[in-house]
């Protein structure tokens, strides 16, 4: 079973009040075998004055603790409970605690991560510590507030590198990092393995990226972007931020099936290695890439220097990383479109997360213990986040709100801080009142509503801005939520139609006004109403806007004549919603994409739209007979978009175009072809992330068997291979096939986490719906035991991948509300079906209406 174990605040302030930690010295020997590696530690801390003899504990989770001692005095291994080993009667002063233990790796992602390349059997590994995984890798007080100088040595395997979060040295077989300054530690970090790598050095520090060795060549393809990129982004920070950047070097290492986009760990941030691209890319998703970069670094001040004291604030790191990965990219690569990309993309995460009863505040206040503080890094901390802080700008002025980020670096560097400690921060800055600011849009859950009302008497025109808080949401996990309104300043656009041509739109005026928490705003001109009024033109804000019926007649029928894409996302978002709240037909969504998208050129909004026609229309809002009718107006559309592009100057469109045309296909003879020929008519040629999607979309069809599987297997064995071949086999409309599949995710626990998605992502279809309907019902009770025995990586990826989304029934609603009432999942499990359910019965309201 796995350790459940968790650290409740109280006892992590209890801990910090009594003890000081000073220096970690960690000793790793990764040639131990290929499922444990030895951990030393010794940890040197002082017991604060004042205090009785008094007792606390040290956690590490181990595969054996061979010994402990105490100030050279040994203790007890079986005394170790869990996770935690106690240490007793410590009297004031200063203190060692050693610890020898064999640590396993791990398959899922958590601790230390061990893979091994199925292209040249080469072995890496690398940690990932976040949350509390660093008891999967070493001894420690693990809590962010008890902050240290560590010491890394690792004894590797010969012809391997050791990366870590400081500079190392190879010596007679070990590999030393010099001492850090003071950092918490979940921000400890070690890759090791035959890394290929690219090093130059930039303003005086070592620069370097590395990745496995069978993607070296395309890492030297995109080198000189990916380091362009870090260079470009580091110097603008320093623009920015006062206090310099805190780490002795800036290593950036592509690791192999990785869970997150990306871990900040100081000195060394982790990326999945999805980002060291073998087939090809749009722009937009090497702008993704470029943002992913800024954002790391980002934290490298907010996050690492100044570093959250408790997990409620969790969005002091990530809303910040967010924002300013977002602005900086924008600021000083040539990705100068970024927030059209996440208003498109990310803002629309956020927007969800926060209308399903597992919404919480931006900043909660409640956050108990570890388990709940994991559950807490989605759509609000992130994507919500970051539209605050670009509120709080728009509110504040850039010049006053970076002022007051440089006095929170410099009050709290290498130490820990709260949500108060960063508000009084901006208070010092401004004599705009923060707090009231920080009350409305950190601690309130849901997302307001703007609606337009306009008249026009006596040739002037008159809009009043209406202003509605979120419906009341059911009691979710973060207790009670409220219906209260935030103030917002925003930007209202005003277009005519173009005299010369009825389907362009062209810009009257933009208005900047605010809307107040308690009420609403009214505007107004002389002369004619205007065609189209768009209520957060610039998206500066974060709320749900409606349109006038004029302006929805506008948009029906000129969308994609509006000048700006970010407008164009501002609208297609305000479309989303207003299908996913019943207020526009899922097919009226259609229709306009239908109409506009052959037409749009903004890679992100063409991407953007076809999601969420795709996975939330096609299958899950379209009754079954309404889904051939749904597929068939995608290919079309798709259709339109790969003729429009023939020329080749266009190849992010068209590669958008081609890759949903396949998976919309409800035919096998198009793609077939296209398989057989190697190339898509006109280009592109078909690289392996195209084939392998081809493949995937002929077995839901019925028209591949296993030969062929194998076959495409052996010609490209890597490990997105191996994930391709697992995906395609769990498609297969096979009742033998299917059983596999079940087995390999909920039986046999021996699938890595990238496996085990790839495995999840093929086994439910749409168009399977009598063959596995069987399934539904058992998905629960085996995703219940799975997360128990497997952990929070995998428990999440099967609530977000192995949950039987196309059911939407009843039936499977009820067995859910079951599950979570009966069952008892873990609380990660737990927290995807709370949301699942939630989308389900969106998905069901929408089908009846």
């Amino acid at each position: 079973m796995c350790c459940m174990s968790v650290l409740t605040r109280d006892e992590a302030q209890n801990r910090a009040q009594l003890l000081d930690v000073r220096h970690y010295t960690i000793d790793l020997d990764l040639t131990r075998g290929d499922e444990t590696f030895d951990s030393r530690t010794a940890i040197r801390f002082t017991v604060r004055d004042g205090q009785d003899a008094t007792d606390t504990f040290v956690e590490l989770k181990p595969a054996e603790l061979r010994s402990a001692t105490l100030d050279g005095q040994p203790l007890d291994p079986r005394t170790l409970d869990g996770n935690r080993l106690p240490l007793k009667n410590l009297a004031p002063g200063e203190h060692e605690l050693r610890v020898d233990a064999a640590m396993r790796y791990s398959r899922t992602g958590e601790g230390m991560h061990r893979f091994t390349d199925p292209t040249d059997g080469e072995t890496y590994v690398y940690t990932q510590l976040f949350l509390d995984d660093v008891q999967r890798v070493y001894a420690a007080f693990d809590q962010p507030d008890l902050k240290a100088v560590f010491d890394l040595t690792v004894k590797a395997p010969e012809g391997w590198t050791v990366l870590a979060n400081s500079v190392t040295e190879h010596t007679g077989g070990v590999w030393k990092a010099a001492p850090t300054p003071p950092i918490s530690t979940y921000l400890v970090a070690v890759a090791a393995g035959p890394w290929h790598s690219v090093r130059t050095e930039h303003r005086g520090l070592p620069f370097g990226i590395h990745c496995r060795r069978s993607l070296a060549p395309f890492l030297e393809a995109d080198a000189d972007e990916i380091l362009g990129v870090t260079r470009a982004c580091f110097d603008r920070y320093h623009e920015k931020f006062a206090e310099p950047y805190p780490f002795d070097s800036y290593d950036q290492a592509f690791v192999p099936e990785f869970n997150a986009g990306a871990m900040e760990n100081p000195g060394l941030v982790t990326f999945r290695d999805e980002f060291v691209y073998r087939s090809a890319v749009t722009d937009t998703e090497r702008q993704t890439r470029a943002m992913v970069i800024a954002h790391e670094m980002a934290h490298m001040w907010f996050g690492d220097l100044v570093t959250l004291k408790w997990w409620d604030d969790i969005w002091l790191n990530e809303s910040f990383a967010e924002y300013m990965g977002y602005q900086t990219t924008a600021e000083a690569t040539r990705f100068t479109d970024t927030w059209t990309d996440f208003g498109i993309t990310r803002k629309s995460w956020g927007y969800d997360a926060d209308q399903r009863p597992s919404t919480h505040p931006v900043a909660p206040e409640a956050v108990p213990d570890t388990a709940s503080a994991l559950l807490n890094f989605d759509g609000i901390s992130y994507a919500k986040g970051a539209s605050a802080l670009r509120q709080l700008v728009a509110w504040l002025g850039e010049k006053d709100f970076l002022a007051g980020i440089n006095t929170h670096f410099a009050r709290h560097r290498f130490g820990n801080a709260t949500l108060a400690d960063f508000i009084d921060s901006l208070v010092a800055a401004t004599d705009r009142d923060v707090h009231a600011w920080a009350d409305a849009w950190l601690r309130t859950t849901g997302v307001d509503t703007l609606v337009p009302e306009l008249r026009a008497q006596d040739g002037n025109w008159h809009l009043a801005v209406r202003h509605r808080g979120s419906p009341a949401t059911p009691p979710g996990p973060a207790g009670n939520h409220d219906a209260r309104t935030r103030p917002h300043r925003i930007t209202v656009g005003l277009y005519d139609h173009d005299l010369h041509d009825a389907r362009r739109l062209t810009p009257r005026d933009r208005l900047e006004t605010d809307v107040p928490a308690d009420g609403d705003t009214t505007l107004g001109a002389a002369g004619p109403r205007p065609a189209l009024v768009v209520l957060n033109d610039g998206d500066l804000t974060y709320a749900k806007i409606r349109f006038d019926d004029t302006s929805f007649r506008t948009v029906r029928a000129a969308l994609s004549g509006l000048p700006d894409p970010l407008t164009r996302a501002v609208v297609w978002n305000a479309l989303r919603d207003a299908v996913r709240d019943g207020e526009l037909p899922p097919t009226a969504y259609l229709e306009t994409a239908r109409a506009h998208l052959p037409h749009e050129t903004d890679l992100a909004v063409v991407q953007g739209v076809l999601s969420f026609a795709a996975t939330r229309i096609a299958d899950r809002y379209a009754r079954p007979d309404q889904r051939p009718a749904a597929l068939a107006t995608l290919t079309d559309l798709c259709r339109d978009l790969i003729r429009r592009t023939e020329d080749g100057d266009h190849p992010g469109l068209r590669l958008i175009a081609v890759r949903h045309f396949i998976d919309a296909a409800a035919h096998p003879h198009a793609i077939a072809a296209w398989l057989a020929e190697g190339t898509v008519p006109g280009g592109p040629e078909l690289d392996p992330e195209l084939r392998w999607r081809i493949l995937t979309r002929l077995a839901v069809l019925g028209a591949v068997d296993e030969a062929a599987i194998a076959a495409e297997l052996e010609n490209d064995p890597s490990a997105t291979g191996q994930e391709g071949a697992a995906r395609c086999r769990a498609a297969l409309p096979d009742a033998d096939a299917k059983a596999a599949a079940w087995q390999a995710m909920f039986t046999r626990d021996d699938l890595s986490n990238y496996l085990f998605t790839a495995t999840a992502q093929g086994f439910w279809q749409p168009e399977q719906a009598d063959l596995v309907r069987p399934y539904v019902p058992r998905f629960y009770q085996d995703a219940v035991a799975l997360a128990a025995r497997r952990g929070p990586a995998i428990a999440e990826a099967a609530g977000q991948y192995a949950f039987p989304a196309h059911a939407v029934d009843p039936d499977t609603l009820r067995l859910g509300e079951e599950c979570l009432r009966d069952a008892d999942p873990t609380p990660a499990l737990r927290r995807k079906l709370v949301d699942q359910l939630d989308d389900l019965a969106r998905a069901l309201r929408l089908r009846k209406a």
